[in-house]
């Protein structure tokens, strides 16, 4: 099958659209708190007679959470976004300095040394051997998720609708408005994957892709990628599986690609940001089915999205290093097992996830009781009061989907000094303080 180029009857749009798999996702439950940076706006585009705006970027909402973590002595410890605070591998470093290849255009695609490398990563880490012609260069892998399902529409415009798991990166979902297409969320199964038996047949009929997120951002749960590549060829809709986080999974090991299912129809999707610590180089790569490599390699070297040709010298280099990866995965474990530790001593219901380096922890009862009195989430009255009591600054669950209003995302990408900071204040507000809420004028020294 020709996955992204569908033949037959087009499905016939409905005026108002199904959303079977949830509703299309906002970036808020209910009212803003009061350190929220004003009412939640809705990702759902305007009236066509207004044109388009975009919502607020998810993290600029946080200026009131940032105001009140700053007032404590040492500052804010910001744990909101998964920037990497460690260093790049050096033989990166290395590699972009020795280059000759910023005077001249980057091949689009990626230069043979970087998908070569790329092919050899696959088969060192999970043991497949994908030939370098069907992997492709990305511009770090956000902008290959906000574009992907406008170039898949160009090839398809019959199909409007973008699955994508209901709670996660907020860019699955404004990647389809930006397109001209319906977001449809995909709830969870039980065991913490995406639930596939929620799809509906008639958002599966009209679907353009379905992206699966493995280990998850925000949850860090596993999902079930066989499954998610099966039902991608049952029912002709191409699957991309992001799998960013793949170098930190601790649930099972080693680690899981889609690709080791048949790359008929998939892609995965890689990030150097992650993995390497170079987010600021943007740098990722895609690989899998023939078919779509070609035909989104060729759109978007038509469209000039180039990763730098130093860039790309310093991701080969990363790419054939495994011994600053072991390294980082000691470091995000180590935190993670470290700040969970101390989060259940104060009380609250912190796990170490199955994948990534998040944790992704439930509002406590009191935190629900509030935000229901209040008409806001429970993960925004946690958020607060993490900020005003101990100055950490989380991201509230209901910026991955309303079905993580109830929670918050805590990013281990602090270096030790700062979480040893974050330590005496827990230890200095007492065991089981966050189980209840803390006196208003209470914070940790």
């Amino acid at each position: 099958m020709n996955y992204g180029a569908h033949s037959g009857p087009s499905p016939s749009p409905s005026p108002s659209p199904s959303l079977s798999a949830g509703p299309s996702p906002s970036l808020s439950a209910g009212p803003s708190p009061s350190l929220s940076a004003g009412p939640s706006p809705s990702l759902s585009p305007r009236p066509a007679a207004s044109g388009f705006e975009p919502p607020p970027y998810p993290y600029d909402r946080l200026a009131g959470l940032r105001m009140a973590a700053g007032r404590h002595p040492g500052g804010m410890v910001d744990l909101s976004i998964g920037t990497p605070c460690d260093p790049p591998p050096g033989v990166a470093i290395a590699a972009m300095e020795r280059s000759r290849t910023a005077r001249g255009y980057p091949a689009s695609a990626g230069s043979d040394e970087y998908r070569g490398a790329a092919a050899g990563w696959l088969e060192r880490r999970f043991g497949i051997a994908i030939p370098p012609g069907n992997v492709a260069a990305c511009v770090g892998t956000k902008e290959l998720v906000a574009g992907t399902p406008w170039l898949l529409r160009l090839r398809s415009p019959e199909r409007d609708t973008v699955l994508y798991p209901a709670v996660a990166y907020p860019t699955y979902a404004l990647g389809a408005i930006l397109a001209g297409c319906r977001p449809v969320g995909v709830p969870e199964a039980p065991d913490g994957g995406m639930d596939l038996s929620a799809i509906s047949d008639e958002d599966a009929a009209r679907a353009l892709v379905l992206w699966v997120n493995s280990p998850s951002n925000p949850t860090g749960a596993l999902s079930d990628l066989e499954a998610a590549g099966s039902w991608g060829r049952a029912n002709g809709v191409p699957v991309l599986s992001d799998e960013c986080y793949v170098e930190f999974t601790w649930e099972r090991w080693p680690p899981e690609t889609i690709l080791q299912h048949g790359v008929e129809g998939v892609l995965a999707v890689h990030s150097l940001s992650k993995r390497s610590n170079m987010a600021g180089l943007r740098a990722g790569f895609y690989a899998g089915d023939p078919e779509l490599v070609r035909y989104l390699s060729e759109v978007r070297k038509h469209a000039g999205l180039m990763v730098p040709g130093p860039v790309q010298a310093a991701g080969a280099a990363a790419l054939g290093d495994d011994e600053h990866v072991a390294e980082q995965r000691r470091r995000y474990r180590d935190r993670l097992d470290r700040l969970a530790g101390l989060l259940r001593f104060a009380g609250l219901d912190a796990r170490v996830p199955a994948g990534g380096f998040y944790l992704w922890i439930a509002a406590p009862k009191w935190a629900a009781d509030r935000a229901v009195a209040e008409g806001r989430s429970g993960g925004w009255v946690l958020a607060e009061a993490l900020a005003e009591a101990a100055g950490m600054l989380g991201s509230p669950g209901e910026l991955y989907g309303d079905a993580g209003a109830g929670f918050v995302r805590l990013a281990m990408v602090q270096p030790e000094h700062r979480m040893d900071l974050l330590e005496s204040r827990l230890v200095g507000l007492g065991e089981g303080s966050l189980a209840a809420p803390l006196p208003a004028t209470r914070q940790a020294g």
